[in-house]
């Protein structure tokens, strides 16, 4: 008796778990309709944000968020990192980060692919000291206390600046801080300077007096990308919102360059800084959005092969690996 009990409890936990299983595939492909194509009204896209790249915020501005035929769920990130975490665990589809993020994921093994890159100026990645600071040269930050945020583009652009001064990177003494913790730091003292990216970088010069000792220019490929998570481009429905979403964002940066100002007021509101502060990043460069191509995934192979010589990363990556090219025809070939 014990023995059947067993059996039919074993066979009903079994038919549960298929039922499970069963019912989860079929939710995920609701959006798809008994004819192939895809109902936009079924799909919400998980979307990751931080205030580097403002993907809300320019969105709001162009007006690329009314009646959109899919609904949206946003998340906040402090930096590209945790973003890519989310993405990598399913809990977010998609978001804008730098070029360290993806290289950092690749080498976790993620689920994360890089699908779409523009750029937006170099000027805004800086190595910023204080105003009186003794610091003059790039030469000059051996030994040094560095803030930076671990595995963002201020890693990378760190990293190639102190390579390309002959300083090895164990000969600073690194300081891996957020964002808001490592302006702290440096207003206080704690810190001899930090590489960070706008709007940081230009919160720093407003805010704190803060002085560029030397920014992105001849330093790094100055690519951004947005990110997309393995489990969504899995999805007809989602990826299917995915480019929609990515035309939508094209013609908001296309609008953005046309309208700096209006762009500026809302970044402004919507992330909580100043004004002034915003239209500062927003001068430094206009978007300039380009396809995937070969050139642009070399540089980025550049990038991680910068972190794996150094010993940073625990693996070589081949970024081609973690490259989806399928939305290149809606943007421009160079």
């Amino acid at each position: 008796m014990n023995a059947r009990r067993l059996l039919l409890a074993t066979t009903l936990a079994l038919v549960v778990a298929v039922g499970t299983a069963c019912g989860s595939d079929t939710s995920k492909d609701a959006a798809v309709r008994p004819d192939g194509t895809v109902d936009l009204s079924q799909v919400t896209l998980h979307l990751g944000d931080q205030k580097g790249t403002g993907l809300q915020a320019l969105l709001t501005a162009a007006g690329e968020l009314d009646k959109t035929p899919y609904k949206i769920e946003w998340s906040q990130y402090t930096a590209g990192p945790p973003m890519l975490e989310a993405i990598n665990s399913g809990a977010v589809d998609f978001g804008g980060v730098g070029n360290a993020p993806p290289v950092f994921a690749a080498a976790a093994k993620s689920a994360i692919k890089i699908v779409s890159a523009y750029q937006s100026g170099k000027d805004g990645q800086a190595v910023v000291v204080p105003k009186d600071s003794p610091l003059r040269t790039p030469e000059d930050l051996r030994g040094k206390k560095i803030a930076v945020t671990k595995g963002s583009s201020a890693h990378h652009h760190l990293l190639t600046v102190l390579t390309k001064a002959g300083i090895k990177w164990d000969q600073i003494e690194p300081q891996f801080l957020q964002p808001a913790d490592a302006l702290a730091a440096l207003t206080t003292g704690r810190v001899d300077a930090w590489d960070i990216w706008d709007p940081y970088t230009a919160q720093a010069q407003q805010q704190a007096n803060a002085r560029i000792l030397v920014d992105g220019n001849g330093y790094i490929p100055g690519d951004v990308f947005y990110v997309a998570g393995d489990k969504a481009l899995n999805n007809k429905g989602t990826t299917a919102a995915l480019r929609d979403l990515l035309a939508r964002i094209g013609r908001a940066h296309t609008w953005v360059n046309d309208h700096p100002e209006q762009w500026a007021q809302t970044y402004a509101e919507l992330t909580g800084l100043p004004y002034d502060v915003i239209l500062t990043v927003v001068k430094r460069g206009r978007y300039l959005d380009h396809q995937l191509n070969p050139a642009t995934i070399a540089a980025e192979q550049g990038v991680a092969d910068a972190f794996s010589d150094a010993g940073l990363i625990p693996r070589k990556v081949d970024i081609a690996d973690y490259t989806d090219t399928r939305f290149n025809d809606l943007f421009p070939a160079s």
